[in-house]
């Protein structure tokens, strides 16, 4: 081999070298680069877990709650009528007659019996018309006592007519002529007696007259009102105006209630109520269902039906035509677990929802949740309440029963008595 040939491999050697050194030189660079990328790599990662948590814990405490207790109590059930008190027995009195008023003589609240004179007419007319009837009655009477001896006078005398016809002294002629006049006679006897009876009826129809111009109370109870003075003339009609109106035992009422027609099917007879007047707001008076009429009114467009309600008035405090609200119990359960209606209303707030359902790199990092976030689906006649567990609000569903407005039972479901309800969420400032 010559010099050239060894001085050729001497320079392949010494490059070969130089490569390998360049290329170890370069994969140490690479390390180098490579575990500056997992560092940076592990810093993203625990920075991104920190601020996951960050947001997470933020979320969490986001909101306050306000929460009301399961409680165990009983719970009443009421629907809620306005109306009126009334008499139980109310009558308006007329006059059946014609004429001037001579006196009255009862007043506003005066106490009357039953056949009582409260007003008088002027009777004179009707005292003359009483008159004549007897007159007249009279001459009947007489005219049958005339009629009567007409009557003997003309049997006597067919009689007599009967013996001389048989004796051959008078004739058949003068014996008609007899018979004739005494059935004349009977007749007219029948006819007076009738008029008798007509005049008897005309005399009875005068003192009746005459009565009727004497006003009586027709019931015992006490003057409402007197729309009638000495002095005034009265014109008896069909449209007669009413000179007194007169209510029966005040100590008896009875408060006539309109009930929505929504409430009414829960309406029954013998329910008890209480109500209260404008006159004593502090004093509740007790009343009981005693009927519930058919027939529907109309109310500014909305139907209802009235309720009639027993009071007893014994103190005399209620008045006719005081205006009412009555509270009538449809339903009275005793010991039952009660929860707020407002928890019934209660949902959580969308946007903490929305937050805790959202996707990011970060959602990787947050803890596991604790509790509910979305109510399971309630199923049938289910309701879905919101309880605070281990500071978690958590979904429950129950079943529930009457409702008083303000609180409602609960007939099944994971509910206890103390357990803490949400009724309200509020969001925290900052």
């Amino acid at each position: 081999m010559s010099s050239d040939d060894n001085s050729t491999k001497a320079n392949q050697s010494s490059g070969d070298s130089g490569d390998l050194a360049a290329i170890l030189a370069s994969g140490g660079a690479r390390k180098k680069g490579s575990r500056w990328l997992w560092r940076a790599a592990a810093i993203v990662v625990l920075v991104g877990a920190g601020y996951g948590y960050y947001v997470y814990s933020s979320e969490a405490t986001a909101y306050t709650y306000a929460t009301s207790p399961a409680t165990k109590g009983d719970l009443t059930v009421l629907v809620t009528a306005t109306g009126s008190v009334e008499p139980t027995v109310q009558v308006d009195v007329s006059s059946e007659q014609s004429g001037t008023v001579r006196e009255v003589l009862v007043d506003y609240n005066s106490t009357v019996r039953k056949g009582e004179v409260i007003a008088r007419l002027d009777t004179a007319r009707f005292e003359a018309d009483v008159k004549s009837a007897e007159a007249a009655l009279l001459a009947s009477n007489a005219a049958v006592a005339k009629a009567e001896a007409d009557m003997n006078s003309a049997r006597v005398s067919m009689e007599r007519q009967k013996t001389l016809v048989g004796n051959r002294v008078s004739t058949q002629q003068d014996l008609d002529s007899a018979r004739y006049n005494y059935e004349a006679a009977v007749a007219t006897k029948a006819s007076a007696e009738a008029n008798v009876q007509a005049a008897e009826a005309s005399l009875e129809q005068s003192k009746v007259t005459l009565a009727k111009a004497t006003i009586m109370s027709p019931i015992d109870g006490i003057v409402l009102s007197r729309d009638v003075d000495p002095g005034a003339t009265v014109a008896a009609s069909l449209q007669a105006p009413t000179l007194f109106k007169i209510a029966g035992d005040l100590r008896k009422m009875e408060l006539q209630v309109d009930i929505d027609e929504a409430d009414v099917g829960q309406v029954a007879v013998g329910q008890q109520a209480t109500f209260t007047v404008d006159a004593f707001p502090d004093k509740r008076f007790p009343a009981e269902i005693t009927q519930i009429r058919y027939a529907s009114e109309t109310i500014n467009d909305v139907v209802t039906y009235m309720g009639i309600l027993t009071v007893r008035n014994d103190d005399l405090l209620l008045r006719q035509g005081m205006t009412a609200t009555a509270d009538i119990v449809v339903q009275a359960i005793r010991d039952s677990l009660l929860v707020p209606n407002a928890a019934l209303r209660y949902t959580p707030p969308e946007s903490l929802g929305a937050r805790r359902q959202s996707s990011s790199m970060f959602s990787l990092f947050r803890p596991p949740r604790m509790g509910s976030i979305t109510a399971p689906e309630p199923a049938g006649g289910e309701r879905t309440v919101w309880v605070m567990r281990n500071n978690v609000p958590t979904a429950v569903n129950i079943e529930i029963g009457a409702s008083d407005g303000q609180n409602t039972v609960v007939t099944k479901g994971d509910i206890s008595e103390g357990d803490k309800l949400i009724i309200d969420a509020t969001a925290k400032s900052g």
